[in-house]
């Protein structure tokens, strides 16, 4: 992580290594007040604005993500509250104090804890900080402190890591939804607006007695997750290019009671202008901050952090594609699993032979319960269709391709090109959001065709090629419905086929 606070303070916090501050905790708390213009002495809780800048420059200094270190607030003191009505600190019954609840930490002042809020939330980020630092927790992927999922076993331990806050409940297998963790990384999807990738766990990986006090032992130290991961969304920089998530409405002023410009397209490329600013009306409580940005025709505004995405320019690290579990695999395992559905005998090969794998401990829409899944009736993407193609057909180069980029797709891109395929996204800026949208049958044919063939074939020609070697049943072009999605039973069908027409 990279930000420079306003001129105040002269912190930075740089990369993924770990900050030390080698500054007096009473100069760094009054910096941090100047900053966003507090009195640490009015005994009263400030407007949300003000708030929003305590807690965010705060986090910056540690090398925290803002947007963990303001939920954890959220769900500790409710509302951003530290003074109640009187101007006493509130102190809960097990004694924690203030916004960040501090509980029996050493080395801290009691009575500043109470009096000083600026203090309080130092004391709450320095020790979510060390739990991040800690050795006896799990670790996720290469743990990057800019990426907000990286963080949930430190915000677990910021609570504690006893048996209610295990990740799964023991006894059924299902998703502990009450565990702290849990809890705080909701606000964050709900105040914050952004949605945080749930990390598939299982239950034998945290042993405990549900009935004991002690510790969870965790029975895994390392994960590694090949999922689409978030980085936080404070540290986008003056000049950089980025994209915006979604449509989203751009703004004359930091708020939304200002006018409107018009309407961010998803995907559209916009320029930082300079750094983020606070919600300009203090009665409102939001997480996030706004950038100024400009479009291409040059016309400047502001658009909330949550909607902006940095894969035009800087993507969000992805771990290497890693091919699914292969050999006697059960697939009665998967709770979705239906052996009289047409494609039952499709996925039970696909998954058996790598091309495909399930959604471990999801939760199931029929069910509500967190169970692996195969999600038949899913569409695919065409990043995920190029997936699965290139298992199959070319399983060692992928693997032992290197991505040029941090982009999730980089990898299957590059074979796409070599290859030249037809496929619409592209490892640009540009084109990377085509990439995450849903591909059609149509498009499908024509990658799939393409590659058997070793040149590109239109539409048509892709289609009559399934036709012509058994491995569609349409007769048309209308009745193959080509602008249609396509599901995940319909790949494995199709693969299945190619299979047992050219391979057997």
């Amino acid at each position: 992580m990279k930000k420079i606070l306003k001129p105040l303070i002269s912190v930075i916090a740089i990369g993924a290594i770990s900050l030390s501050i080698n500054i007096d905790n009473n100069v760094l708390a009054n910096n941090i007040a100047n900053t966003c213009k507090y009195d640490s002495a009015s005994k009263v809780n400030p407007d949300y604005s003000t708030m929003n800048c305590l807690l965010t420059e705060t986090a910056l200094i540690y090398d925290v993500p803002p947007e963990i270190v303001k939920a954890i607030a959220e769900g500790e003191s409710g509302n951003w509250r530290h003074f109640d009505m009187n101007g006493e600190a509130i102190v809960t019954a097990d004694n924690g104090i203030g916004i960040m609840q501090i509980t029996n930490q050493v080395g801290y002042n009691q009575d500043r804890l109470k009096s000083d809020i600026v203090y309080n939330i130092q004391a709450g980020v320095e020790t979510l900080d060390d739990m991040f630092k800690r050795k006896d927790l799990p670790s996720i992927n290469g743990g990057e402190r800019d990426v907000l999922e990286h963080w949930y076993f430190a915000i677990m331990a910021y609570n504690g890591t006893k048996p209610l806050n295990s990740p799964i409940v023991q006894a059924t297998g299902e998703r502990n939804t009450n565990a702290y963790q849990e809890r705080i990384l909701r606000i964050i999807n709900k105040l914050e607006l952004i949605d945080l990738t749930e990390l598939p766990f299982s239950r034998e990986q945290f042993q405990y007695d549900s009935n004991s006090r002690e510790n969870i032992k965790f029975s895994t130290m390392n994960y590694d997750f090949d999922l689409p991961l978030t980085k936080s969304k404070y540290l986008f920089e003056t000049n950089q290019k980025v994209s915006a998530i979604t449509n989203v409405t751009f703004r004359t002023r930091p708020t939304t009671d200002s006018p409107s410009l018009g309407t961010l397209r998803e995907g559209e490329i916009v320029t930082i202008t300079g750094p983020f600013e606070y919600e300009k009306v203090s009665t409102k409580k939001n997480h996030f901050v706004w950038y100024p940005v400009k479009r291409s025709d040059g016309t400047e505004g502001y658009v909330a952090s949550s909607y902006l995405n940095y894969s035009a320019s800087t993507p969000t690290p992805t771990p290497p594609v890693t091919p699914p579990t292969t050999g006697n695999v059960d697939v009665s395992k998967f709770a979705d699993y239906n052996a009289n559905q047409y494609w039952a005998e499709d996925f039970k090969w696909a998954v058996n032979i790598g091309i495909i794998s399930g959604y471990p401990n999801v939760k199931n829409p029929s069910t509500g319960k967190y169970e692996n899944l195969l999600k038949p009736y899913t569409n695919l993407t065409e990043n995920q269709m190029l997936s699965i193609l290139l298992r199959y057909f070319k399983p060692s180069e992928l693997a032992s391709t290197i991505a040029i980029t941090s982009w999730y797709g980089d990898v299957n891109y590059q074979l796409a090109t070599k290859y030249a395929l037809p496929v619409l996204g592209a490892n640009t800026a540009s084109k990377q959001a085509i990439a995450g949208k849903d591909i059609t049958r149509g498009n499908f044919a024509r990658i799939l065709a393409s590659m058997h063939y070793g040149k590109t074939v239109s539409q048509s020609e892709a289609i009559q090629f399934l036709r012509d070697n058994g491995l569609t049943t349409t007769k048309t072009n209308e009745e193959f419905k080509p602008n249609d999605s396509l599901a995940r039973a319909h790949t494995v069908a199709f693969f299945h086929r190619y299979e047992q027409t050219f391979n057997n």
